[in-house]
């Protein structure tokens, strides 16, 4: 069990007998009355989404979510594989789980892997990820609005809007939950 107000983004609930990821939490403190924390969540079994306020002392019931570590190998139609790096067993993450998955899985990367009764029900994508600029149109010299960007694609099919100096081949920082560009990484 665990209160209200301990609830935070990345916590999974047990709500009608099914994990939900809780991915946006908002905390109020209204001038009146007790304080609640509005959350959002994900179903990990079918990925519909629920929205419920939850008192901050009222206690909800947390599932036990076991992690592994896991190297990526490849996806398919059906999911993405991983290899269990302590067992060396491969690991299926179904596709329909998280349709974005893809554009931040990396061969031979390890990602923490969220088991729930024995099944694979989420891949924890850190919130920073560097990616390599594999297509963007160059820009000419006096394009240079303030603040101006421009589309690129990385090496794994992710489109970010970036400023116009960033070029072909050259290394990106993400934020991965906004898919926002944060800096240039000088090698």
């Amino acid at each position: 069990m665990i209160r209200g107000g301990d609830i935070g983004k990345g916590t999974v609930l047990l709500i009608k007998n099914a994990p939900y990821l809780v991915v946006e939490r908002e905390f109020v403190n209204p001038g009146k009355g007790s304080a609640f924390a509005r959350v959002k969540m994900k179903n990990l079994k079918d990925g519909s989404v629920l929205t419920q306020t939850i008192k901050t002392p009222d206690m909800v019931e947390d599932a036990t979510v076991d992690t592994i570590t896991g190297q990526y190998q490849y996806s398919d139609s059906e999911g993405h594989y991983f290899m269990d790096t302590t067992s060396f067993e491969t690991i299926m993450v179904p596709a329909s789980l998280n349709e974005n998955l893809q554009y931040y899985l990396k061969e031979g990367d390890e990602y923490p892997i969220l088991i729930w009764e024995e099944n694979p029900i989420d891949v924890k994508i850190p919130q920073k990820m560097i990616f390599t600029v594999a297509e963007s149109e160059n820009y000419v010299k006096g394009d240079t609005v303030s603040g101006a960007t421009k589309p690129i694609v990385t090496e794994t099919g992710l489109t970010v809007r970036v400023p116009l100096f960033i070029k072909q081949d050259e290394r990106i920082m993400v934020n991965t939950e906004t898919n926002e560009y944060v800096e240039r990484i000088n090698n």
